[in-house]
């Protein structure tokens, strides 16, 4: 299809505010269709180590590129700088066996990217004095007791939940017969019928694989956020996030379940010679470690539990908006003392899996080291992945935020796409 270019553009929303002033400039233009973009604007440019001048070209190529080589179906890329859209675009298909391109205002499954928001949805209850970091979870959830592999049941705290270092896992990481397994857990991304209640008894029937505390390990600690957050606000987590996150920042198509099928992006699988698209369930390999098992239709699902760690939905826009709010400051929704807590290292010296350089705040990763990282990112970026192929990254340092939501699994989230779009962002060269 013949790419359609857009003239250049150059929004500034300084009059009234970064966040509210974004989200007037992603509703004033219109949706884009597959290969529409906004040209990257020359006075960007600025004399740090981020090249800005020939921005379109590049992450045009890195895109091009990954569709063409048949590694991912389906893309929405915005980068921001300085509060202004300096690239967005949609490509390949939301839909491949129907020929239905991929358009801006495609709804994704977010899948982890929920924990970012459900973690600041936690923050803002922290700023408000409903909830404290350091409150035992058993303060609002009084039987969630798991056992650690000697019997005993330590205190876990609500800090520890937001950084995973509360000794939990994901069914994902164990074989067959690991105990989440023989628990009944749900990942948050199959389509289980399990209520929240249930959901956190099996959690904690599961046990730990740690102590809390003594070591960094991804876990389902967000969905027992989310039950926390629940009983905290007196409300839903569905209803919880709305009326602290997303209704503040008019994020109108994020939530747990879709309400327009239409513009819901297919899900589709790694394969060869090309990407697969998702039965219902789905079982992908992880990492060589267990399998994750994807059930599509929970997007529709309104029985299932709200997932905090996997179960919310929405557009890359939406997403920018959000980001964009956080790195501005908190705007509406967070206090610039949360933000700097959520977004900076919470973890001390623990190690994050397979992540060198990088540490853990609250509901993100948060570079400290770039050298070890061999990041072009300056230090203080957070960022995050999620298995339905989606990453972000916010760079505080060059007021910059990226957002590259795809409908591929795992390629788009943990693929070589996550470190190709960073780096035609940075103008940096891939070894």
């Amino acid at each position: 299809m013949r790419a359609i270019k857009n003239e250049p553009s150059r929004r500034s929303f300084v009059a009234i505010g970064p966040a509210a002033g974004l989200a007037l400039a992603m509703q004033a233009l219109p949706a884009k269709s597959q290969d529409d973009r906004l040209r990257t604007d020359d006075r960007l440019q600025t004399n740090d180590r981020l090249r800005t001048n020939d921005l379109e070209a590049r992450v045009d190529h890195a895109i091009d590129r990954t569709i063409a080589d048949r590694r991912i179906v389906g893309t929405v890329v915005i980068v921001v700088r300085d509060g202004d859209v300096a690239y967005r675009r949609a490509a390949g298909y939301a839909d491949r066996e129907a020929g239905r391109p991929m358009h801006e205002d495609a709804i994704f499954r977010l899948a982890s990217l929920s924990k970012t928001i459900v973690s600041a949805t936690a923050l803002a209850l922290v700023d408000r004095g409903r909830l404290g970091l350091d409150d035992p979870v058993t303060k609002w959830l009084p039987g969630f007791q798991p056992r650690t592999k000697d019997g005993a049941v330590p205190v876990i705290s609500i800090r520890q939940l937001l950084t995973h270092t509360a000794g939990l896992s994901y069914g994902f990481y164990e074989p067959p017969d690991g105990s989440y397994h023989r628990a009944g857990v749900s990942d948050g991304l199959d389509q289980s019928g399990l209520d929240l209640d249930e959901e956190l008894h099996r959690i904690a029937l599961a046990g730990l694989a740690a102590e809390p505390g003594t070591t960094w390990r991804y876990s389902i600690a967000t969905d027992v956020l989310g039950g926390v957050i629940a009983e905290a606000a007196g409300e839903s987590l569905p209803d919880s996030v709305q009326r602290l996150v997303t209704a503040p920042l008019a994020m109108v198509d994020s939530g747990f379940s879709v309400s327009e099928s239409g513009r819901l992006a297919v899900p589709y699988a790694d394969g060869k010679p090309e990407p697969v698209r998702m039965a219902d369930p789905q079982l992908v390999p992880f990492r060589g470690l267990g399998v994750i098992r994807f059930s599509p239709s929970r997007a529709f699902d309104r029985a299932s539990f709200p997932s905090g760690g996997a179960g919310m939905i929405g557009t890359a826009g939406d997403f920018v908006r959000f980001l964009e709010a956080v790195r501005t400051g908190g705007q509406s929704i967070l206090t610039p003392s949360a933000v700097q807590q959520m977004t900076t290292n919470q973890i001390g010296n623990l190690t994050v899996s397979n992540l060198p350089g990088w540490g853990f705040g609250f509901g993100c990763t948060s570079l400290k080291d770039q050298v070890a990282a061999k990041s072009p990112q300056a230090p203080g970026t957070w960022a995050f992945t999620s298995a339905y192929g989606h990453s972000f990254f916010v760079d505080p340092e060059r007021n910059l935020t990226v957002v590259a939501f795809t409908n591929t699994a795992l390629e788009g989230g943990f693929g070589a796409f996550v470190p190709a779009i960073r780096d035609a962002v940075y103008g940096r060269t891939q070894e």
